[in-house]
């Protein structure tokens, strides 16, 4: 017992140091503001493809052939918020760092994505009828989205934190009269750490090209990000970090807050880039997306509690369990489970934990094979959390029967598996019943 209250003491501490730090915090934030963008670039594609495409949507048709004309809408949708997607993201994590350290202005944002673009090529080669070519003053699409976010990251941080840190010394202030509007003086008072900030940055980035004959974008994909999507994208990867947020969960701290800072950017981006391999007709690459994680992983919310609210319509007669479950169906349609896991509870129950615990390791695999066989589709659509089970494996992969059959069976495994749990836990809630009434008599 004594281990285990100390075991549950140190994540605890673990989880409140790292909620706390403020790279983390910055991070997490821009990325909750940056859903909305992704969700309307989701849609526009899977509109695009989906109605407006004239081979494989519905105006193949002849009759609704006329909608074939309204595609370059999403596919302008499309581009405005998936391929910019990291910009959105330096920009945001700048003003929540900003804010963090005490700057309330947007400055930091727009400070963060000017340092990004000093260290980002502008100058592309282009082979054009067997020539090369130097097109100058450009910004290819991988910087701008998903497969610069770990530079986009750092370098927010980066310039961020100088520019702060500036900000703080006194005599790189520039001090205007009182009679100056506040907005005027705060610009001016800014100026030097900008300039400071912005030239340090882009002399890193110069020297670091002189010195490797590498970018800061290749040395931070193929060093960190890219062994990363690696991990991520492999079974064993994504089972442990979904191994690791249940574990959280279970000690009562929100297991998806946890390893959000790690999972956002690698799940997103790898639907981001499955997304635009849909809408450009190309073969889609990535298996373990953020739908994945939410369409086979966490169907009614962490741990598959979908599968415990069945298990305990079907496996016991106690009331109070039954009650909670009734209660809980409704937010669980929607993923939304924290009711049973505080009702019934999950939280440091070492009987429901297991199975809490086990159930999306399991129902991850199965998602996984069926997906690899090619039984259920890639996910191509980022679809809302909250998204109920089946429509959200239908959406998702933009149709796909076999994924939607997938999350049903991934469903039934979990009933199996908790329904032994539940009786296990409903006969020992009956004998503490009968102890106490032994007791009181």
């Amino acid at each position: 017992m004594a281990l285990q209250e100390k075991l549950i003491d140190a994540l605890g501490s673990f989880a409140t140091k790292f909620n706390s730090y403020r790279y983390i915090m910055a991070i997490k934030s821009a990325f909750i503001t940056l859903m909305p963008v992704i969700i309307v670039g989701a849609f526009s594609v899977l509109i695009s493809n989906m109605v407006l495409d004239p081979k494989n949507g519905l105006a193949s048709f002849q009759a609704l052939s006329f909608l074939a004309t309204l595609k370059p809408i999403t596919s302008a949708l499309n581009y405005a918020t998936l391929n910019f997607l990291n910009i959105g993201a330096v920009f945001l994590i700048g003003i929540e760092l900003g804010r963090i350290n005490g700057i309330k202005s947007l400055f930091p944002g727009l400070l963060a994505v000017i340092c990004f673009i000093c260290v980002t090529p502008t100058t592309v080669e282009m082979l054009v009828d067997g020539q090369m070519h130097v097109v100058k003053d450009v910004l290819l699409r991988q910087f701008s989205d998903t497969r610069s976010l770990f530079l986009g990251m750092f370098i927010a941080i980066l310039s961020v934190e100088i520019y702060c840190w500036l900000e703080t010394r006194k005599g790189l202030k520039i001090k205007m009269p009182d009679t100056v509007p506040p907005n005027v003086a705060a610009s001016f008072s800014a100026l030097i750490p900008a300039i400071i900030t912005t030239t340090a940055i882009a002399t890193f980035g110069f020297v670091f090209h002189q010195i490797t004959g590498m970018y800061l974008y290749d040395a931070v994909y193929q060093v960190v990000q890219q062994p990363l999507e690696r991990v991520v994208q492999s079974l064993p990867g994504i089972l442990l970090l979904m191994f690791v947020a249940q574990l959280f969960w279970v000690i009562g701290i929100h297991g998806n807050q946890m390893i959000k800072p790690i999972r956002e950017p690698l799940l997103l981006g790898a639907i981001t880039v499955n997304m635009s391999a849909f809408e450009q007709g190309k073969e889609i690459p990535n298996i373990i997306t953020m739908p994945f994680w939410d369409v086979y992983m966490s169907i009614g919310g962490s741990g598959l509690t979908i599968g415990l609210l069945i298990a305990v319509m079907i496996g016991t007669k106690r009331k109070e369990m039954k009650e909670i479950a009734k209660l809980s169906i409704g937010p669980g349609l929607f993923n939304i489970n924290e009711p049973v896991i505080f009702g019934m509870p999950i939280m440091l129950n070492p009987i429901l934990a297991i199975p809490f615990i086990i159930t999306p390791l399991v129902t991850g695999s199965i998602g996984y094979f069926a997906t690899v066989t090619g039984f259920a589709g890639k996910a191509v659509v980022m679809v809302p959390w909250t998204t109920p089970p089946l429509i959200n494996a239908w959406l998702s992969t933009a149709g796909s029967m076999g994924a939607v059959i997938t999350q049903l069976i991934c469903i039934i495994t979990a009933v199996l598996i908790y329904l032994p749990f539940v009786k296990i836990a409903s006969r020992r809630a009956e004998q503490a019943a009968l102890q106490q009434a032994t007791n009181n008599a």
